[in-house]
């Protein structure tokens, strides 16, 4: 208890990490909570408005080429973009925990084929494979979330396998194997709260990866389609030359989300780096 109030303390103290996280906070609140409250549908054609319609009191964000309330596709597609950022984060931990955990701590032939398999997984360029597999499962928004999250279990895997390395020959570990602690119990009770950590650090920068990953697929038009809305595809749809140059509310929005985005995932990853090592405290 006092460990993670002494890391909680050091997170908050840093004016950056804060200020992101705040940044996040708020800003998923306002995909969560806002719709509720305007009750616009971001599927609805305004025929009234038009096509392309510039930004006014009744579309803050104008229309797109077929009418739609850009401003309300902007926070759906915040939803899905962060949905899908999280979710594949938390499936490739899910995965690679374990896995890295059985690595280190068994040996042999454990060890052997879960890292052969990790650098199977980590030759491949990421995107590549990404678009390979959405292509054969398809473009929906829990493929998307299984494939990525499923290709990104390697580096937690390996994260977790050498911090497994340098624990399980500690003392405590050895007292608690001569006190007849089950090899379950040692994995879950012992190491993997000294091994944590640095996964706890790196998450953030996972979520990055995965909201990137979704933006470039949506954007090289092999992602989500519309009807359904994410940053990546509502800004590949604004990707005409006339768009460009004459309508920057339809572009600008969705891509300053996705960049504020990563980089307050970025300074919360710094952040809590350092407030989990005891020597930056």
């Amino acid at each position: 208890m006092r460990r993670s109030y002494a890391v909680w303390r050091a997170f908050w103290s840093d004016r950056r990490a804060a200020v992101a996280a705040v940044f996040l906070l708020v800003e998923i609140a306002l995909v969560l909570f806002l719709p509720l409250f305007l009750g616009q549908d971001p599927n609805l054609t305004d025929r009234s408005a038009g096509f392309w319609a510039a930004p006014s009191a009744q579309h803050w964000l104008g229309t797109d080429d077929v009418g739609r309330d850009l401003f309300a596709r902007l926070l759906y597609g915040g939803r899905t973009s962060l949905l899908v950022g999280f979710a594949s984060a938390a499936l490739g931990v899910v995965l690679g925990v374990p896995l890295g955990l059985l690595a280190g701590y068994k040996g042999g032939a454990w060890e052997y084929w879960i890292m052969r398999a990790c650098d199977t997984f980590q030759s491949f360029p990421s995107i590549i494979l990404v678009l390979a597999m959405v292509s054969l499962l398809g473009p929906s928004v829990w493929n998307i979330i299984w494939v990525i999250g499923g290709l990104g279990w390697a580096s937690v895997a390996r994260l977790v396998y050498s911090g497994t390395l340098s624990t399980k020959q500690t003392g405590y570990v050895e007292a608690s194997r001569a006190l007849g602690a089950t090899d379950r119990a040692i994995l879950f009770r012992t190491l993997l709260p000294n091994v944590i950590a640095p996964v706890w650090a790196a998450l953030p920068l996972k979520v990055v990866r995965a909201i990137l990953s979704e933006s470039s697929l949506s954007f090289l038009g092999v992602g989500l389609r519309t009807p359904q809305a994410s940053w990546g595809n509502l800004t590949q749809n604004a990707m005409e030359l006339v768009t460009l140059t004459t309508r920057p509310w339809a572009w600008i929005p969705p891509g300053l989300c996705i960049v504020g985005t990563a980089l307050a995932l970025l300074l919360v990853g710094e952040g809590l780096r350092k407030a989990l090592n005891p020597r930056k405290r």
